[in-house]
Protein backbone atom coordinates (compact mmCIF):
# COMPACT_ATOMS: atom_id res chain seq x y z
CA UNK A 1 0.00 0.00 0.00
CA UNK A 2 3.03 2.43 1.02
CA UNK A 3 4.32 1.49 -2.42
CA UNK A 4 1.04 2.33 -4.15
CA UNK A 5 1.01 5.74 -2.10
CA UNK A 6 4.56 6.69 -3.43
CA UNK A 7 3.38 5.67 -7.14
CA UNK A 8 0.37 7.58 -7.03
CA UNK A 9 2.15 11.01 -5.73
CA UNK A 10 4.78 10.85 -8.10
CA UNK A 11 2.11 10.31 -11.02
CA UNK A 12 0.00 13.31 -9.84
CA UNK A 13 2.83 15.89 -9.13
CA UNK A 14 3.02 17.45 -12.42
CA UNK A 15 -0.96 17.99 -12.43
CA UNK A 16 -0.84 19.18 -9.42
CA UNK A 17 1.99 21.76 -9.57
CA UNK A 18 0.37 23.01 -12.98
CA UNK A 19 -2.61 23.47 -10.93
CA UNK A 20 -1.69 25.20 -7.60
CA UNK A 21 1.66 26.13 -8.23
CA UNK A 22 2.42 29.48 -9.78
CA UNK A 23 6.11 29.19 -8.65
CA UNK A 24 6.29 25.63 -10.35
CA UNK A 25 4.78 27.17 -13.49
CA UNK A 26 7.89 30.10 -13.87
CA UNK A 27 10.83 27.79 -12.84
CA UNK A 28 9.30 25.44 -15.58
CA UNK A 29 8.66 28.25 -18.17
CA UNK A 30 12.02 29.70 -17.77
CA UNK A 31 13.34 26.60 -18.20
CA UNK A 32 12.25 25.89 -21.56
CA UNK A 33 12.70 29.38 -22.58
CA UNK A 34 16.60 28.75 -21.43
CA UNK A 35 16.79 25.34 -23.50
CA UNK A 36 15.24 27.02 -26.34
CA UNK A 37 17.43 29.78 -26.24
CA UNK A 38 20.44 27.19 -25.94
CA UNK A 39 19.02 25.46 -29.17
CA UNK A 40 19.28 28.37 -31.16
CA UNK A 41 22.43 29.59 -29.78
CA UNK A 42 23.64 25.69 -30.87
CA UNK A 43 22.45 26.05 -34.22
CA UNK A 44 23.85 29.26 -34.95
CA UNK A 45 27.41 28.34 -33.99
CA UNK A 46 27.08 25.14 -36.22
CA UNK A 47 25.79 27.08 -39.05
CA UNK A 48 28.55 29.81 -38.34
CA UNK A 49 31.02 26.79 -39.01
CA UNK A 50 31.98 26.36 -35.21
CA UNK A 51 30.94 23.27 -33.57
CA UNK A 52 30.29 22.68 -30.15
CA UNK A 53 33.02 21.06 -28.59
CA UNK A 54 33.10 17.30 -28.09
CA UNK A 55 33.22 15.67 -24.77
CA UNK A 56 36.51 13.89 -24.47
CA UNK A 57 36.71 10.26 -23.94
CA UNK A 58 37.72 8.69 -20.45
CA UNK A 59 40.86 7.02 -20.35
CA UNK A 60 40.88 2.94 -20.78
CA UNK A 61 40.20 1.23 -17.31
CA UNK A 62 42.64 -1.35 -16.35
CA UNK A 63 39.96 -3.75 -15.40
CA UNK A 64 37.42 -3.39 -18.22
CA UNK A 65 40.43 -3.95 -20.41
CA UNK A 66 40.67 -7.17 -18.57
CA UNK A 67 37.33 -8.61 -18.31
CA UNK A 68 36.65 -7.46 -22.05
CA UNK A 69 39.13 -9.95 -23.11
CA UNK A 70 38.53 -12.85 -20.49
CA UNK A 71 35.10 -14.72 -20.62
CA UNK A 72 33.06 -15.48 -17.61
CA UNK A 73 31.05 -18.70 -17.52
CA UNK A 74 29.75 -20.53 -14.87
CA UNK A 75 26.19 -22.97 -13.76
CA UNK A 76 24.09 -24.55 -11.48
CA UNK A 77 22.76 -27.77 -11.53
CA UNK A 78 20.60 -29.45 -9.23
CA UNK A 79 18.56 -32.95 -9.41
CA UNK A 80 15.91 -34.89 -7.64
CA UNK A 81 16.67 -38.71 -8.49
CA UNK A 82 14.65 -41.99 -7.27
CA UNK A 83 15.93 -45.30 -7.17
CA UNK A 84 13.45 -47.80 -7.70
CA UNK A 85 14.95 -50.51 -5.60
CA UNK A 86 14.60 -48.13 -2.62
CA UNK A 87 17.87 -48.95 -0.80
CA UNK A 88 18.58 -47.68 2.60
CA UNK A 89 22.51 -48.43 2.84
CA UNK A 90 24.74 -46.37 0.38
CA UNK A 91 27.33 -49.22 -2.13
CA UNK A 92 29.97 -47.00 -1.15
CA UNK A 93 31.20 -43.46 0.14
CA UNK A 94 33.67 -41.11 -1.99
CA UNK A 95 35.13 -37.83 -0.46
CA UNK A 96 32.42 -38.32 2.08
CA UNK A 97 29.74 -38.51 -0.26
CA UNK A 98 27.45 -41.36 -0.38
CA UNK A 99 26.35 -43.34 -3.40
CA UNK A 100 22.93 -44.98 -3.29
CA UNK A 101 22.35 -45.02 -7.11
CA UNK A 102 25.31 -48.02 -7.80
CA UNK A 103 27.60 -47.42 -10.43
CA UNK A 104 26.20 -44.19 -11.57
CA UNK A 105 28.46 -40.63 -11.34
CA UNK A 106 27.21 -37.20 -10.15
CA UNK A 107 23.73 -38.59 -9.54
CA UNK A 108 23.91 -40.57 -6.52
CA UNK A 109 21.23 -39.47 -4.29
CA UNK A 110 18.24 -41.37 -4.19
CA UNK A 111 14.74 -39.44 -3.13
CA UNK A 112 16.60 -36.40 -2.25
CA UNK A 113 16.48 -33.22 -4.22
CA UNK A 114 20.20 -32.78 -4.50
CA UNK A 115 22.77 -29.41 -5.71
CA UNK A 116 24.56 -31.52 -7.99
CA UNK A 117 27.57 -28.95 -9.15
CA UNK A 118 27.68 -25.22 -9.00
CA UNK A 119 30.37 -23.51 -10.98
CA UNK A 120 32.09 -20.76 -12.29
CA UNK A 121 34.72 -20.52 -14.52
CA UNK A 122 37.20 -17.02 -15.87
CA UNK A 123 39.26 -17.92 -19.14
CA UNK A 124 41.49 -15.60 -21.13
CA UNK A 125 42.41 -17.32 -24.27
CA UNK A 126 45.62 -16.41 -25.89
CA UNK A 127 45.43 -14.75 -29.32
CA UNK A 128 48.29 -13.64 -31.27
CA UNK A 129 47.78 -10.57 -30.05
CA UNK A 130 48.18 -10.90 -26.32
CA UNK A 131 49.53 -14.60 -26.31
CA UNK A 132 49.24 -14.89 -22.61
CA UNK A 133 46.29 -16.76 -20.70
CA UNK A 134 44.91 -18.35 -18.19
CA UNK A 135 41.90 -20.29 -17.02
CA UNK A 136 40.04 -21.19 -13.83
CA UNK A 137 37.31 -23.13 -12.86
CA UNK A 138 36.05 -23.09 -9.47
CA UNK A 139 33.40 -26.03 -8.40
CA UNK A 140 31.08 -26.25 -5.45
CA UNK A 141 28.98 -28.93 -4.74
CA UNK A 142 28.49 -33.54 -4.00
CA UNK A 143 30.35 -33.32 -7.53
CA UNK A 144 33.26 -31.45 -6.37
CA UNK A 145 33.87 -33.85 -3.45
CA UNK A 146 33.29 -37.07 -5.55
CA UNK A 147 36.06 -36.00 -8.81
CA UNK A 148 39.32 -35.16 -5.88
CA UNK A 149 37.71 -38.74 -4.08
CA UNK A 150 40.59 -40.76 -5.14
CA UNK A 151 43.41 -37.95 -4.96
CA UNK A 152 46.28 -38.72 -3.03
CA UNK A 153 46.31 -34.44 -2.21
CA UNK A 154 43.46 -34.99 -0.15
CA UNK A 155 40.65 -32.36 -0.21
CA UNK A 156 43.16 -29.50 -0.69
CA UNK A 157 41.76 -29.24 -4.43
CA UNK A 158 38.34 -29.95 -4.29
CA UNK A 159 37.11 -27.00 -5.35
CA UNK A 160 39.77 -26.14 -8.12
CA UNK A 161 38.07 -28.38 -11.13
CA UNK A 162 40.81 -26.55 -13.26
CA UNK A 163 43.72 -24.15 -13.08
CA UNK A 164 46.28 -23.52 -15.66
CA UNK A 165 48.30 -20.95 -17.37
CA UNK A 166 48.49 -20.70 -21.32
CA UNK A 167 50.47 -19.06 -23.71
CA UNK A 168 50.52 -18.94 -27.64
CA UNK A 169 54.16 -19.76 -29.25
CA UNK A 170 54.10 -18.92 -32.96
CA UNK A 171 54.13 -21.44 -34.70
CA UNK A 172 54.13 -20.46 -38.69
CA UNK A 173 51.14 -20.93 -40.29
CA UNK A 174 49.31 -23.51 -37.48
CA UNK A 175 49.43 -22.71 -34.14
CA UNK A 176 50.82 -23.99 -30.73
CA UNK A 177 49.69 -23.46 -26.94
CA UNK A 178 51.18 -24.63 -24.14
CA UNK A 179 49.36 -25.07 -21.14
CA UNK A 180 50.65 -25.48 -17.88
CA UNK A 181 48.81 -26.74 -14.51
CA UNK A 182 45.20 -28.80 -13.68
CA UNK A 183 43.34 -29.50 -16.47
CA UNK A 184 40.40 -32.34 -17.18
CA UNK A 185 41.51 -35.60 -19.23
CA UNK A 186 41.08 -35.66 -23.07
CA UNK A 187 39.94 -39.13 -23.10
CA UNK A 188 35.97 -39.82 -23.04
CA UNK A 189 32.86 -38.19 -25.10
CA UNK A 190 31.72 -37.53 -21.23
CA UNK A 191 32.10 -34.41 -19.79
CA UNK A 192 31.80 -33.38 -15.47
CA UNK A 193 29.75 -30.29 -16.89
CA UNK A 194 26.12 -32.04 -17.36
CA UNK A 195 25.20 -28.89 -19.69
CA UNK A 196 28.21 -29.93 -22.08
CA UNK A 197 26.47 -33.83 -22.03
CA UNK A 198 23.36 -35.42 -24.01
CA UNK A 199 22.50 -37.20 -21.16
CA UNK A 200 22.34 -36.00 -17.75
CA UNK A 201 24.05 -38.80 -15.94
CA UNK A 202 27.22 -39.95 -16.74
CA UNK A 203 28.07 -43.24 -18.03
CA UNK A 204 29.74 -46.59 -17.44
CA UNK A 205 32.72 -45.53 -19.07
CA UNK A 206 32.83 -42.18 -17.91
CA UNK A 207 32.16 -43.06 -14.35
CA UNK A 208 34.67 -46.64 -14.70
CA UNK A 209 36.81 -46.30 -18.10
CA UNK A 210 38.87 -43.13 -18.04
CA UNK A 211 40.36 -40.63 -15.54
CA UNK A 212 38.86 -36.93 -14.58
CA UNK A 213 41.98 -34.78 -14.54
CA UNK A 214 45.44 -34.62 -14.44
CA UNK A 215 48.28 -31.77 -12.96
CA UNK A 216 51.14 -31.68 -15.39
CA UNK A 217 51.41 -29.46 -18.98
CA UNK A 218 50.48 -29.89 -22.49
CA UNK A 219 51.21 -28.55 -25.94
CA UNK A 220 48.42 -28.44 -28.48
CA UNK A 221 49.35 -28.05 -32.03
CA UNK A 222 46.82 -27.66 -35.56
CA UNK A 223 48.45 -27.05 -38.22
CA UNK A 224 44.79 -26.11 -39.72
CA UNK A 225 41.22 -26.18 -38.59
CA UNK A 226 40.56 -29.63 -39.73
CA UNK A 227 43.44 -31.39 -36.98
CA UNK A 228 44.87 -31.16 -33.73
CA UNK A 229 48.07 -33.03 -31.93
CA UNK A 230 48.10 -32.46 -27.99
CA UNK A 231 51.27 -34.26 -26.50
CA UNK A 232 50.94 -34.09 -22.67
CA UNK A 233 53.08 -34.92 -19.11
CA UNK A 234 51.32 -34.74 -15.72
CA UNK A 235 51.65 -36.50 -12.65
CA UNK A 236 48.82 -39.70 -13.17
CA UNK A 237 45.19 -40.12 -13.11
CA UNK A 238 43.48 -37.66 -10.70
CA UNK A 239 46.62 -37.19 -9.18
CA UNK A 240 47.18 -33.16 -8.00
CA UNK A 241 50.18 -34.58 -5.78
CA UNK A 242 52.18 -37.88 -7.13
CA UNK A 243 52.02 -40.71 -5.42
CA UNK A 244 55.33 -42.37 -7.15
CA UNK A 245 58.29 -41.02 -8.68
CA UNK A 246 57.08 -41.63 -12.13
CA UNK A 247 55.30 -39.46 -14.71
CA UNK A 248 52.51 -40.04 -17.15
CA UNK A 249 52.39 -39.73 -20.61
CA UNK A 250 49.48 -39.02 -23.40
CA UNK A 251 48.73 -38.19 -26.50
CA UNK A 252 45.80 -36.99 -28.21
CA UNK A 253 44.82 -36.61 -32.01
CA UNK A 254 41.41 -34.79 -32.96
CA UNK A 255 40.77 -34.62 -36.64
CA UNK A 256 37.61 -32.92 -38.51
CA UNK A 257 37.45 -34.34 -41.95
CA UNK A 258 33.94 -32.96 -42.63
CA UNK A 259 31.92 -30.02 -41.14
CA UNK A 260 30.01 -32.91 -39.66
CA UNK A 261 32.25 -35.41 -38.69
CA UNK A 262 34.89 -36.15 -35.97
CA UNK A 263 37.27 -38.14 -35.22
CA UNK A 264 39.24 -38.63 -31.76
CA UNK A 265 42.19 -41.04 -30.45
CA UNK A 266 43.38 -40.65 -27.31
CA UNK A 267 46.55 -42.68 -25.69
CA UNK A 268 47.50 -41.89 -21.54
CA UNK A 269 49.73 -44.36 -20.04
CA UNK A 270 52.20 -44.32 -16.92
CA UNK A 271 52.89 -45.50 -13.75
CA UNK A 272 49.82 -44.82 -11.31
CA UNK A 273 50.18 -46.77 -8.77
CA UNK A 274 51.13 -45.91 -5.55
CA UNK A 275 54.93 -45.96 -4.57
CA UNK A 276 55.66 -48.06 -8.21
CA UNK A 277 57.75 -46.75 -10.92
CA UNK A 278 57.71 -49.52 -13.33
CA UNK A 279 54.13 -50.91 -13.43
CA UNK A 280 52.42 -49.06 -16.15
CA UNK A 281 48.69 -48.17 -16.91
CA UNK A 282 47.75 -47.65 -20.07
CA UNK A 283 44.09 -46.94 -22.04
CA UNK A 284 43.22 -46.25 -25.39
CA UNK A 285 40.07 -44.19 -26.18
CA UNK A 286 38.09 -43.35 -29.17
CA UNK A 287 35.35 -41.38 -29.97
CA UNK A 288 33.49 -40.50 -33.14
CA UNK A 289 30.23 -38.22 -33.30
CA UNK A 290 28.92 -37.56 -36.55
CA UNK A 291 26.29 -35.00 -37.50
CA UNK A 292 24.07 -36.71 -39.54
CA UNK A 293 21.23 -34.03 -40.12
CA UNK A 294 20.09 -31.23 -38.54
CA UNK A 295 18.05 -33.47 -36.48
CA UNK A 296 19.95 -36.22 -35.90
CA UNK A 297 23.47 -36.64 -34.31
CA UNK A 298 24.86 -40.07 -33.20
CA UNK A 299 28.45 -40.44 -31.24
CA UNK A 300 30.18 -43.57 -30.50
CA UNK A 301 33.06 -44.10 -27.63
CA UNK A 302 35.89 -46.99 -27.27
CA UNK A 303 37.78 -47.41 -24.55
CA UNK A 304 40.49 -50.57 -23.62
CA UNK A 305 42.50 -50.71 -21.10
CA UNK A 306 45.19 -52.60 -18.81
CA UNK A 307 47.03 -53.00 -15.51
CA UNK A 308 49.13 -55.70 -14.38
CA UNK A 309 47.30 -58.47 -15.25
CA UNK A 310 43.73 -56.62 -15.22
CA UNK A 311 42.20 -55.61 -18.30
CA UNK A 312 39.13 -53.56 -19.18
CA UNK A 313 37.00 -52.69 -22.30
CA UNK A 314 33.99 -50.88 -22.95
CA UNK A 315 31.81 -49.60 -25.48
CA UNK A 316 29.01 -46.85 -25.68
CA UNK A 317 26.73 -45.54 -28.65
CA UNK A 318 24.78 -42.59 -28.58
CA UNK A 319 22.09 -41.12 -30.63
CA UNK A 320 20.11 -37.66 -30.31
CA UNK A 321 16.95 -36.64 -32.18
CA UNK A 322 16.32 -33.17 -31.80
CA UNK A 323 13.06 -31.96 -33.73
CA UNK A 324 13.56 -27.90 -33.13
CA UNK A 325 15.92 -26.35 -30.96
CA UNK A 326 14.04 -26.77 -27.54
CA UNK A 327 13.36 -29.97 -27.55
CA UNK A 328 15.61 -33.26 -27.65
CA UNK A 329 15.48 -37.39 -27.23
CA UNK A 330 18.66 -39.02 -26.53
CA UNK A 331 19.05 -43.02 -25.83
CA UNK A 332 22.07 -44.25 -24.71
CA UNK A 333 23.85 -47.78 -24.71
CA UNK A 334 26.93 -49.04 -22.87
CA UNK A 335 28.59 -52.35 -22.34
CA UNK A 336 31.11 -52.51 -19.80
CA UNK A 337 33.62 -55.42 -19.49
CA UNK A 338 35.58 -56.28 -15.96
CA UNK A 339 36.37 -59.34 -15.77
CA UNK A 340 39.21 -58.98 -14.20
CA UNK A 341 37.75 -57.05 -11.48
CA UNK A 342 39.77 -53.69 -12.43
CA UNK A 343 36.82 -51.22 -11.43
CA UNK A 344 33.90 -53.49 -10.29
CA UNK A 345 33.77 -56.96 -8.66
CA UNK A 346 34.59 -59.10 -12.07
CA UNK A 347 31.52 -59.02 -14.55
CA UNK A 348 30.09 -57.57 -17.33
CA UNK A 349 27.80 -54.73 -17.03
CA UNK A 350 25.50 -52.67 -19.12
CA UNK A 351 23.14 -49.69 -18.61
CA UNK A 352 20.60 -47.84 -21.21
CA UNK A 353 19.14 -44.61 -20.75
CA UNK A 354 16.62 -42.25 -22.52
CA UNK A 355 16.55 -38.65 -21.77
CA UNK A 356 14.22 -35.80 -22.55
CA UNK A 357 15.60 -32.76 -23.47
CA UNK A 358 14.02 -29.47 -22.53
CA UNK A 359 16.03 -26.09 -23.36
CA UNK A 360 14.65 -22.74 -23.19
CA UNK A 361 16.64 -19.57 -24.84
CA UNK A 362 17.23 -17.89 -21.61
CA UNK A 363 19.73 -20.71 -20.11
CA UNK A 364 17.64 -22.99 -18.74
CA UNK A 365 17.90 -26.17 -19.07
CA UNK A 366 15.55 -29.57 -17.75
CA UNK A 367 16.23 -33.47 -18.42
CA UNK A 368 13.97 -36.07 -17.53
CA UNK A 369 15.75 -39.64 -17.83
CA UNK A 370 15.00 -42.90 -17.31
CA UNK A 371 18.32 -45.32 -16.43
CA UNK A 372 18.17 -49.16 -16.03
CA UNK A 373 21.58 -50.94 -14.82
CA UNK A 374 22.41 -54.56 -15.41
CA UNK A 375 25.05 -57.17 -13.80
CA UNK A 376 25.83 -60.41 -14.79
CA UNK A 377 25.53 -61.45 -10.94
CA UNK A 378 24.29 -59.91 -8.08
CA UNK A 379 25.61 -56.42 -7.52
CA UNK A 380 22.46 -53.87 -6.63
CA UNK A 381 20.68 -53.50 -3.07
CA UNK A 382 17.43 -53.06 -2.34
CA UNK A 383 15.46 -51.87 0.42
CA UNK A 384 14.90 -55.33 2.08
CA UNK A 385 19.03 -55.92 2.15
CA UNK A 386 18.99 -58.43 -1.19
CA UNK A 387 21.22 -58.01 -3.82
CA UNK A 388 19.89 -57.99 -7.30
CA UNK A 389 21.51 -57.81 -10.67
CA UNK A 390 19.15 -55.02 -11.79
CA UNK A 391 18.59 -51.18 -10.92
CA UNK A 392 16.23 -48.91 -12.14
CA UNK A 393 16.24 -45.06 -11.60
CA UNK A 394 14.39 -42.03 -12.59
CA UNK A 395 16.19 -38.46 -12.72
CA UNK A 396 14.63 -34.81 -13.31
CA UNK A 397 17.96 -32.29 -13.46
CA UNK A 398 17.44 -28.73 -13.67
CA UNK A 399 20.47 -26.85 -14.85
CA UNK A 400 20.93 -22.74 -15.45
CA UNK A 401 23.98 -21.51 -17.49
CA UNK A 402 25.85 -17.96 -18.47
CA UNK A 403 28.14 -16.77 -20.15
CA UNK A 404 29.12 -12.98 -20.45
CA UNK A 405 30.13 -13.87 -23.91
CA UNK A 406 26.70 -14.59 -25.15
CA UNK A 407 25.16 -12.80 -27.52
Amino acid sequence: MVAGSVLTAIAAAPAAAQQSDPIGRGLAAAAIAAARTGATTAASETAAGTAPAEPQAPADSPVLKFFSGTELTGFVDTYYSYNFNTPKTACATVGGVAIFNCLHNFDVAHNSFSLNLAELALEKKPTADSRGGFRIDLDYGATASLVAGFDPGGSTYNNIQQAYVSYLAPAGKGSLQLDFGKFVTPAGFEVIETKDNWNYSRGLLFSLAIPYYHLGMRAAYSPSDKLTVTGFLFNGWNNSVDNNGGKSVGVSVTGKPTGALTLIGNYIGGPEMTGNNNDWRQLFDGIVTCTVSPMLSVALNYDIGKELSAKWQGIAAYAKFQPNSWFAVIPRYEFFDDKDGWATIGQNVQEFTLTAEFKHKDGVLMRIEYRGDMTQDPYFLKSTSEIVKSQNALTVGWVYAFSSKAP
